[in-house]
């Protein structure tokens, strides 16, 4: 009985996610796998003509956000934009679920404050039609996304589940309280968790401005949680945490791996301050012997600095807290950036004082005007330290303030800074290419879903393909199928999801046609689009011929068909036989 083909891709040039030379092959579709690969494959129902693009499997974001968003809406954007097609989801120990009814409020403010999404997005969006973190996996199987989703089961809901105030509070478990959590990872892993994520960095803190509940968690509780996934046969740990004393908190990762024999992943920056490390390629290291020794361990890194976004529509900007802009901020937008146009009104605000808010631990971030830059468009995200505010208002003979306060009402107020928070201490990405490059690393930290008004870095899949493989000019830069494997075969591995991020027959037909001579990458720009007129930060790009999830097309020419093949992934996927 002959197969019935229902897509081909023809004439395409093959990335193939394993890091081979490309090669130029049909590839025949049906049933939601790869069937055949070939010069001469069957007819289809639907075919696509990809001469003169690259064809690359679908990528897959391992560090993303979207655990309010996928219980609202359908497509995940700006993920969707950018050629993802897999993301999971419930990383950094943030998450809905679970949740008794009297803690949803505790949870809101901790992923407002944590993720800044604002409190009446997620008290207006999120439906609470569950409990336990099997009932939030169902409520997501019945439901249809342009991408496939799975998701950790985070600690903090976890913790304030069985510890109630104590939890929030952050005393510590007994050895009950820890039986019982380590019980209910289980139950999720077997409900299909990805397995289970946690945060140890003060820089995670509720819109309350208190830490998150699992911060400075005591060993024995990260070992209950670790072997409770041992005990499960499968799933990952991921964790965010600050490296105060990195000696230490390497050993204690070491302990959690040998002991659960699970994969663990752990953020990794460059930086001086934060969740970050100066000693990031002492870690990068220590993560590449670990694995040699048989103990899976990685360091999420990004391809890019962290960038935090500032501007009258966002959640920052230079003068956010000074008095007299304070008093604008319940203005429609227009009527603001008119009276902002007022010369008395400018230096009232000039001459006032801005003292960060110390709940928005970013919020310092706002006057450091030697690494704020204004982005472009086209986004310019590697400017030499000559074309920072503080330079610029240095030749200009003004102050920074001055000159922020100018810039920032060009375009119709809509112009924003773009303000490096890590990776960029010397005024290059030389230090995320070197983190790219190591084998102890893999691609993430994108945070999409997350960061409506601060951040914008989920678009990083398509900076990988422009700026690190065509564009940049300020040094190396990396081959496209070592590009397409860190953005498709490595991430599927590094959370055991076997059965995606290669192009190979019996896999599954996650597939991107790309005009990667005019694919283009546009600057973040805000929508209000949210549950309750809430505001975001969306990059878009141009070049992405079709994006293909499941042998359907979801993506045609940057436009949604209307597609949703997307569905819920529950657990670990094995490689195809």
């Amino acid at each position: 009985m002959r197969l019935e083909i229902d897509l081909t891709i023809k004439g395409g040039l093959v990335v193939d996610g394993s890091g081979a030379p490309p090669f130029r092959a049909d590839i025949a579709v049906a049933g939601g796998r790869i069937v055949d690969i070939g010069k001469a494959v069957p007819p289809a129902r639907e075919e696509i003509d990809a001469r003169g693009h690259v064809v690359t499997p679908g990528f897959v974001d391992i560090h993303t956000h979207y655990d309010g968003q996928v219980t609202w809406e359908n497509r995940l954007v700006p993920s969707s934009y950018h050629g993802v097609t897999t993301v999971v989801m419930g990383n950094c120990g943030v998450g809905f679920a679970p949740c008794r009814p009297d803690q949803h409020d505790l949870l809101v403010q901790l992923m407002e404050g944590v993720e800044d999404i604002p409190h009446p997005v997620l008290v207006e969006g999120l439906p609470w039609n569950w409990e336990t973190y099997p009932q939030y996996l169902d409520v997501l199987a019945g439901r249809q996304y342009d991408m496939d989703v799975c998701g950790y089961i985070p600690h903090a809901p976890l913790r304030v589940y069985v510890m109630g105030q104590r939890g929030a509070d952050r005393d510590p478990a007994s050895a009950r309280d820890l039986q019982e959590m380590a019980r209910i990872v289980c139950a999720a892993v077997e409900a299909g968790a990805m397995g289970v994520s946690t945060s140890r960095t003060f820089f995670h803190r509720s819109s309350d401005g208190r830490s998150t509940p699992s911060f400075e968690a005591a060993e024995d509780e990260l070992m209950a949680l670790a072997l409770a996934l041992k005990a499960s046969g499968r799933g990952a740990m991921q964790l965010i945490t600050d490296f105060d004393d990195p000696d230490q908190t390497l050993a204690l990762l070491r302990r959690l791996v040998e002991r659960s024999g699970r994969p663990l992943s752990v953020s990794l920056l460059e930086g001086g301050y934060g969740p970050m490390t100066l000693r990031w390629r002492d870690v990068l290291d220590w993560a590449a012997d670990a694995t040699a020794a048989g103990l899976p361990i990685k360091a999420q890194v990004l391809s890019r600095a962290i960038g935090v976004m500032l501007g009258h529509e966002l959640t920052l900007n230079p003068f956010y807290t000074c008095a007299s802009y304070v008093k604008l901020a319940g203005l429609p937008f227009p009527e603001r950036i008119r009276a902002l146009q007022d010369r008395q009104l400018r230096a009232r605000i000039l001459a006032e004082s801005a003292d960060p808010n110390p709940t928005i631990v970013l919020g310092r971030l706002a006057r450091e005007f030697d690494h704020m830059f204004i982005l472009g468009d086209p986004p310019d995200y590697e400017q030499p330290v000559e074309q920072s505010i503080a330079a610029r208002a240095e030749r200009a003979g003004v102050t920074p303030e001055e000159l922020v306060y100018d810039l920032m009402l060009e375009r119709d107020g809509k112009n924003n800074l773009y303000v490096t928070l890590c990776n960029y201490e010397y005024g290059s990405l030389d230090s995320s290419l070197a983190m790219m490059r190591h084998p102890g690393a893999v691609l993430g930290l994108g945070d999409g879903g997350a960061h409506c008004g601060t951040i914008c870095d989920g678009s990083y899949p398509t900076f990988m393909l422009t700026h690190w493989v065509r564009d940049r000019t300020r040094g190396e830069r990396l081959a496209l199928p070592q590009v397409v494997k860190l953005l498709s075969q490595d991430t599927a591995r590094a959370v055991g999801l076997l059965d995606r991020g290669l192009i190979a027959v019996g896999y599954r037909a996650d597939l991107n046609v790309i005009d990667a001579d005019h694919l283009r990458l546009s600057a973040p720009e805000v929508v209000h689009d949210l549950p309750a007129g809430g505001r975001r930060l969306v990059q878009r790009a141009q070049g992405y011929a079709a994006t293909v999830v499941g042998g359907t097309v979801v993506h045609r020419g940057g436009v949604p068909t209307g597609s949703l093949p997307g569905r819920l992934v529950r657990g670990p996927q094995a490689a195809p036989a």
